[in-house]
């Protein structure tokens, strides 16, 4: 990567982290163009506890999501305590994980877009297999053809920045939806259902707020991790 390249990536990391901040604080027209960046973080959650499901040996069988940021998947024939606890955790860790791993993978231009690449295909074709829900369908796919069309007909340094600007968002999702890290139901367009650190705790005995923190540190450390590679790799190319 140039050092031309890494200056324009911390730029856009910071621009990034502005515009977003200044949006969910400039009410009302903020948080409204916000709105698709928000539902940026339930997809990653969603698909979280999906992926988690698959690594644990169980089946992501569906996924819904509604136009208010609400989302459920449905994974089943995983057994044990300890399984239901990691499908619980993996849609809570989810955005800090993906957000490090694009942090990870933007300072090098063919890492970035074939990472883009291959998120964009696999969102289509989860959203031929998995998705269930109206809204789900449409955002998804379009999601997934955005990230598609990027690498394969957008500028040279369009991955790039795309990855930085995503992971940004997935990153500060982390603090600003910690609320539901310490809450025993979730309220969905579906109905209500217990949270998923009140699922962990009925898996594993000890209280919801316990595992909440848990997985709070969890993503913060994830997240030191990918930025310290992110600061150090565009720092060798200076």
């Amino acid at each position: 990567m140039s050092a031309r390249t890494s200056k324009r990536l911390r730029w856009i990391l910071l621009i990034s982290v502005a515009i977003t901040v200044t949006l969910y604080h400039t009410p009302p027209w903020g948080p409204r163009l916000a709105y698709p960046l928000m539902l940026l973080s339930t997809l990653a959650h969603e698909m979280g506890h999906g992926l988690m499901g698959i690594l644990v040996g169980g089946d992501f069988e569906s996924f819904k999501m509604w136009s208010d940021g609400s989302g459920v998947a449905r994974v089943t024939g995983y057994n044990g305590r300890i399984a239901a606890a990691l499908v619980s955790a993996g849609g809570l860790c989810g955005p800090a994980v993906v957000a490090a791993l694009f942090f990870a993978l933007c300072n090098k231009d063919k890492w970035a877009k074939a990472s883009l690449a291959a998120v964009g295909i696999a969102l289509l074709v989860a959203d031929l297999l998995l998705v269930r829900s109206f809204f789900g369908i449409f955002f998804v796919g379009a999601l997934g053809a955005l990230f598609l069309w990027v690498p394969l007909k957008g500028p040279q340094w369009a991955s790039q920045f795309t990855l930085v600007f995503v992971a940004v968002q997935l990153a500060l999702s982390v603090f600003s939806r910690a609320d539901y890290l310490f809450t025993p139901v979730a309220e969905t367009a579906g109905g209500s259902m217990p949270s998923d650190v009140a699922q962990m705790s009925n898996a594993l005995f000890l209280p919801y707020w316990f595992w909440g923190a848990l997985c709070g540190a969890f993503s913060i450390a994830v997240l030191f991790w990918g930025l310290r590679f992110f600061f150090k790799s565009s720092n060798k190319a200076a």
